[in-house]
């Protein structure tokens, strides 16, 4: 006990002794807050622990599950997609906008839902309430199988919207409780490239079920909703017994691999804050910082040619004189580039600790893509081959935009409101999306390409204020410090502020 108590005191010694000293302005710029973690550096307090082994556990239980979680997420959600090329149009003898005005139902509760379900999280663990979304989102699309007409259709698309809403940054949220901002550029691509292996699965199982047409009477639209539907609700019973909780909570890690995953997170971001409630004025308060602003708008920008893609490449494909099921075939190969571009470029992000650039090169490269797609109209084997870069910048840059943010933000509260926000408002660029793609402007779609073109440049622009403001944030700090502005604040209470902290740098 003697001795515990001189290690204390001699741990309080050094951490005042470190405060005196001056900045090290390597390690901030190393991208984590240079101050130790509470109670001492977190590999001196936890000798015992291999980090690189807890590491790999938190791989295998945490990213995988929430992995298949959003694949599901985003198949049912886009596979309607595929349905339109087996004639669910014709059958629900939809004509004009009105597909487009289907497909937009889904985005207003999915924007409306999104802050709600990231704070309800907080109440229910999240194995119980991701699982219970993906039911509710499974069983919705099975019954969009057995609709008649639009009325049914818009139905199905709203309370689709509404279920998996808290599905996304809910997701992005946990992954944050997890890893460390240096580690998680890779970690998040993984689990955004979801949408990428969905959208290539989905072309793949659709051109398989799309023969099914007939069978019981039904056509082979149909059949895409029932069956994927109902994997999705088995595969939720499977997943709530899979899906893991925050570190505070889980049982696979023993309690000194829990203290000290949270020490190692409180090093990187300070205090959690995982059991303070979470209130309007809390949620005022976030808002207060312009950052959060931005960020919406870094996203949005990208939503727009992203949904665009999703919803409507199959069409566009199959105008380039495609049959249906080569056209469903066809879809897969732009989507597995576009998986193996973005693991990638967030490899070579975490590596070298950018993001920024990792963001304006995939942008480059989707840029590309849609002004092919806009100018050029009689060269197929051309305009297919623009398919595979809009694409694969689009899904490339979107995840290490969402990463960079969420992760630059610290505590519960902070990423909570921020990622709900982040992705919230830049879904309402799904919109957009789906009334830019308009029947009447096939084949050439001049308008919807322009309008894509339009939003990558404002995500480029959002992203380069991001960019800059960080950097400025960053060197402001500095100064203040080295002018001893922050003396009077312990270090404990520099950590509860988070991102906040002037001791915290971001990352850029």
């Amino acid at each position: 006990m003697s001795a515990e108590r001189k290690s204390t005191s001699s741990m309080d010694e050094h951490r005042r002794d470190d405060d005196a000293t001056p900045t090290d302005v390597e390690k901030q710029y190393n991208l984590a807050p240079y101050v130790s973690a509470e109670g001492g550096d977190y590999k001196t307090r936890f000798p015992n622990v291999d980090e690189a082994k807890v590491v790999r556990k938190i791989d295998l239980r945490v990213v995988p599950c929430l992995c298949v979680l959003y694949l599901l997420a985003f198949l049912d959600r886009v596979n309607i997609s595929n349905a339109a090329v087996f004639g669910l149009k014709q059958d629900l003898k939809l004509g004009g906008n009105e597909f487009n005005t289907a497909l937009v139902v889904f985005f207003a509760p999915y924007v409306l839902f999104e802050i709600p379900s990231n704070a309800l999280l907080k109440h229910f663990k999240p194995h119980v309430w991701l699982s219970l979304c993906m039911f509710l989102f499974g069983l919705i699309t099975l019954l969009q199988g057995f609709v008649q007409g639009l009325g049914g259709l818009i139905a199905t698309r709203f309370f689709l919207g509404v279920v998996e809403s808290g599905v996304f940054p809910a997701c992005f949220y946990l992954i944050a409780m997890w890893y460390k901002r240096a580690e998680a550029q890779k970690r998040y691509s993984f689990f955004f490239s979801s949408t990428t292996l969905a959208g290539g699965f989905g072309g793949l199982l659709a051109s398989a079920i799309g023969k099914m047409d007939g069978v019981r009477g039904y056509r082979g639209w149909r059949w895409i909703f029932i069956i994927e539907g109902l994997v999705t609700c088995v595969a939720s019973a499977i997943l709530y017994f899979a899906i893991s909780d925050f570190p505070e909570e889980v049982t696979w890690l023993n309690p000194e691999e829990k203290e000290f995953v949270k020490a190692r997170l409180y090093e990187d971001v300070g205090h959690s804050k995982r059991h303070d409630p979470l209130t309007v004025k809390s949620v005022l308060e976030v808002f207060k910082d312009w950052k959060i602003v931005v960020g919406g708008f870094m996203y949005f920008g990208l939503i727009v040619p992203a949904y665009g893609y999703a919803y409507f490449a199959p069409s566009i494909i199959q105008s380039l004189g495609n049959g249906m099921i080569r056209t469903q075939l066809l879809s897969v190969p732009p989507w597995a580039c576009a998986f193996a571009l973005a693991m990638l470029t967030a490899t070579a992000s975490d590596y070298l600790r950018k993001r920024f650039i990792f963001v304006l090169i995939p942008t480059a490269v989707s840029l590309a893509g849609f002004i092919i797609l806009l100018v050029v109209h009689d060269n197929k084997h051309l305009q297919y081959a623009a398919l595979f870069l809009a694409a694969m910048g689009t899904y490339a840059a979107m995840p290490i935009i969402v990463c960079w943010f969420n992760t630059n933000l610290g505590g519960h509260h902070r990423r909570a409101v921020g990622t709900a926000w982040q992705v919230g408002f830049g879904n309402i660029g799904g919109i957009i999306a789906v009334f830019a793609f308009l029947a009447k402007d096939a084949p050439k779609y001049i308008p919807g390409y322009s309008i894509c073109i339009a939003f990558i440049g404002v995500s480029v622009l959002a992203n380069t204020i991001y960019f800059l403001g960080v950097g400025w944030e960053n060197r402001r700090r500095d100064r203040l410090q080295a002018q001893g502005a922050y003396e009077g604040l312990t270090t404990e209470e520099k950590k509860r502020m988070g991102d906040l902290n002037p001791d915290y740098r971001y990352f850029r």
